[in-house]
């Protein structure tokens, strides 16, 4: 059997169910069945968070990755020690908790570069509570990237065996469609490429995602894809990708899912969420490429108005922990 990674787990915004949503996953044997588990957070907050999903844990400070055990009904921490437990609000933006999850974060990620952790497995932060923390930075990949020396890390998402990539992220549509140049199709499909080849699909097969109804009918509904997206996908195909496309958009996805495409490029940020999210909301997990560690993450937020009230479904945090296990093997600075 192989050697269990170390997935180091930051805890998230104290505010919300981050916290809430690890502690149920870490009362699942499978978890440590696969992986070394570490949370990254306040000790304070976990044990309240223990309490209120009543899950028979013991919780185990550490000092560092090295000192963990690692065993079934225990939690090893790596305790942080900032946040005051009494000015806890549960739901509520906040500083403190803005910093708090900025710095499980930025610990993680020290770790993660140290070599001392394999993976990270992250939760939902508060972009409010950042702000108030005047935290600078919008979100998760935002953060990572500065803190990591990356540039323009790619989102992959995985649910079902379907994986999905995208060209733009937090832009309007208008801004995005801006964005969908020729040379940007041929960059991320490279840039894809290397990151399937990464997480150990060696030989993968592309489907670039359509813009416009039936990828614009031959202009009919729009010229994108005739003057951008269809030769970006042909300088790809030049440099050695096996990619095909645009494909209409109202089919690429379940094509996917059926096992035609390893991957499929989509083009904006509604387009592959609307896809993944309707396959199984809850099992649908983020990961970011491009950085020197495997990142993974849930892909929901903080979700205030349930926060600490022991209803919050872990599934997602689960698979989130369980996906970083099982492609931590094939992933090593050394790969990018």
């Amino acid at each position: 059997m192989a050697e269990r990674a170390i997935i180091a787990i930051p805890m998230g915004d104290p505010a919300g169910i981050g916290p809430e949503i690890t502690m149920k996953s870490l009362t699942k044997k499978e978890i440590y069945d696969v992986c070394k588990p570490l949370v990254i957070g306040d000790t304070a907050v976990i044990k309240k968070a223990i309490g209120i999903v009543e899950a028979d844990l013991q919780v185990n400070e550490v000092a560092a990755p090295a000192e963990g055990k690692y065993e079934f009904g225990t939690v090893d921490v790596i305790n942080l020690a900032n946040i005051d437990i009494d000015k806890l609000e549960y739901g509520q933006v906040s500083a403190q908790g803005g910093r708090g999850a900025f710095e499980y974060i930025k610990k993680s990620v020290e770790l993660a570069m140290a070599g001392e952790v394999k993976a990270l497995a992250t939760t939902p932060i508060n972009k409010e509570s950042l702000k108030a923390a005047k935290v600078p930075y919008i979100g998760h990949t935002e953060m990572l990237e500065d803190l990591a020396g990356s540039e323009d890390p790619l989102t992959m998402f995985e649910v079902n065996g379907m994986r999905i990539f995208f060209l733009t992220r937090h832009l309007s549509l208008k801004d995005a469609i801006d964005q969908m140049t020729k040379e940007r199709v041929h960059d991320y499909l490279i840039r894809c490429n290397r990151a399937l080849q990464r997480l150990g699909v060696k030989k993968g097969k592309f489907a670039v995602a359509g813009l416009n109804p039936h990828s614009g009918e031959g202009g009919l509904f729009g010229r994108e894809e005739i003057e951008q997206i269809k030769p970006g996908i042909e300088l790809a195909v030049k440099d050695g990708i096996d990619a095909v496309g645009p494909v209409p958009a109202d089919s690429v996805f379940y094509q996917a899912l059926n096992g035609k495409y390893d991957a499929v490029l989509s083009l904006y940020h509604d387009q592959g969420h609307i896809a993944a999210k309707m396959t199984d909301f809850h099992r649908t997990i983020s990961i970011t490429n491009g950085l020197p560690f495997l990142r993974t993450s849930v892909d929901h937020g903080t979700a205030f108005d349930i926060a600490g009230k022991n209803i919050a479904e872990s599934t997602s945090m689960e698979e989130c922990i369980k996906v970083a296990a099982q492609y931590a093997p094939n992933f090593s600075p050394n790969s990018l």
